[in-house]
């Protein structure tokens, strides 16, 4: 992209990618990247369902972290699998125990099988009603497939914009 180009360009939403590079894996939430042990749960924290990391949320909004495809939603709407066009597949699942809301306090904006576009909103929660349900808002952002690629990098630690570079492979 030349001088003008950059100059000229329409600008995302701040904090929202155009297109995360290939291969990484962009902030879906504002808020507090963790490393994958601090995260309040075995289940995520020893890695059982794939290399990741934490994200404590400031934000409310779940945003895709890649182009590509949506490939699961839950019936609770607290979680949401995507896959990127170059095959990472990706979990996000918003709370700890929060499938035991039902779906109170979450709203998915997106179908199984829908494509999106890197930054487009997947759901939105309530981190009031998370907390106010006794449940840690900590989301779990995990590679499911890692055994398809190398190993996952986390980026960072600490404050991070949605949109902003996460993880990559």
């Amino acid at each position: 992209m030349g001088f003008f180009d950059k100059l000229f360009a329409k600008k995302q939403p701040e904090g929202i990618t155009a297109q995360a590079a290939p291969k990484t894996i962009c902030a879906p939430i504002t808020g507090s990247v963790m490393p994958l042990e601090e995260i309040p749960d075995p289940v995520f924290s020893t890695g059982v369902m794939g290399p990741g990391c934490g994200l404590e949320p400031s934000g409310e909004t779940v945003y895709a972290p890649f182009d590509g495809t949506v490939t699961q939603t839950t019936e609770t709407r607290h979680a949401v699998g995507i896959t990127s066009n170059d095959g990472m597949e990706v979990l996000i699942h918003v709370g700890m125990d929060t499938v035991e809301m039902k779906g109170e306090g979450f709203t998915c904006l997106v179908q199984q099988d829908q494509k999106v576009k890197a930054g487009q909103a997947l759901m939105t929660f309530s981190l009031e009603k998370i907390k106010a349900a006794g449940h840690p808002a900590t989301t779990a952002v995990l590679l499911t497939n890692a055994d398809d690629f190398g190993p996952l990098q986390v980026l960072t630690t600490g404050p991070i914009e949605a949109g902003a570079p996460m993880m990559k492979v």
